[in-house]
């Protein structure tokens, strides 16, 4: 009985990645990646003080938003994620800077790297979408070395992602069984615990990011629409009822239009979280 449950889970669990692998193909993440947050990245590796020498992993990687610019810093960099459809833009970019970096298939919560392999273990509003939080927490801090940094940058449940998260919600399918809210990761709470005592030298600071690309909410709507695979899964899901993609439409532009300030511009605030590993 117990091998048939333990059989049923890892089919779920197969299945559940197949999806979110498939979610983050969809549209042109790197184009978002690269014209609506491209300082992020460099916030993440200036935060965590990458330098030349340090082995890096950005886990949740994309197409290397935080990868390549640690590349930079002369740092050996391995950048991993679920869905390597995204790793041809992320080559593209790091040959045009001059930066080498090392693309790995790879899922946050089962990480193909030993214990303590790096001095320094990032991600980039990456990993904050792995379904379950503990279990990729877990490995975050498993393959970094002992006195090696941990960085963090995540969306804010608060903040302008995660309100279009929760906006979202009620016209999306529902979660499977256990997995959790993106935006938790940007409570800094959440993170610490998750984190526990095997981290220390922590800092926790909420910023925003200036998002000015979109001279309206209709603008940054249709560009989400076409680019940002989680809205468009969700846009799918409800595609045979017109009635309630017109609903959608509807509210994420009431919801965009009062964050946009003068000349459109957006303020998306994230969470940006550093520690050392204990």
């Amino acid at each position: 009985m117990t091998g048939t449950l333990d059989e049923s889970t890892i089919d779920v669990d197969r299945a559940l990645k197949t999806k979110h692998r498939a979610m983050w193909a969809l549209g042109d993440y790197p184009a978002v990646a690269a014209d609506v947050i491209p300082e992020l990245g460099a916030i993440l590796v200036a935060a965590c003080e990458v330098g030349a020498g340090d082995e890096l992993l950005d886990v949740a990687a994309g197409s290397g938003n935080a990868a390549i610019p640690a590349a930079l810093t002369g740092a050996d960099v391995v950048a991993s994620d679920l869905t390597p459809e995204l790793f041809a833009d992320g080559r593209a970019r790091a040959a045009v800077r001059g930066a080498h970096v090392e693309w790995v298939e790879a899922d946050a919560e089962a990480l193909p790297f030993t214990d303590g392999q790096f001095d320094v273990v990032l991600s980039c509003v990456g990993v904050m979408f792995a379904p379950h939080h503990q279990a990729s927490a877990d490995e975050l801090v498993r393959v970094c070395r002992p006195g090696g940094r941990i960085g963090l940058l995540s969306w804010t449940p608060e903040g302008f992602i995660g309100q279009m998260f929760a906006t979202m919600k009620p016209f999306a399918p529902p979660p499977p069984p256990g997995a959790q809210p993106p935006p938790l990761w940007g409570n800094p709470d959440h993170v610490r615990a998750l984190l526990g005592d095997r981290v220390t030298s922590v800092t926790a600071r909420r910023q925003t990011v200036t998002v000015d690309r979109f001279a309206t909410p209709a603008d940054w709507l249709d560009y989400f629409k076409a680019n940002y695979g989680p809205t468009i899964a969700v846009y799918r899901s409800i595609a045979t009822d017109p009635d309630r993609v017109a609903e959608l439409d509807r509210e994420l532009i009431r919801f965009a239009s009062g964050q946009a300030g003068d000349g459109g511009a957006m303020e998306w605030e994230y969470l940006l979280f550093t520690a050392r590993r204990t």
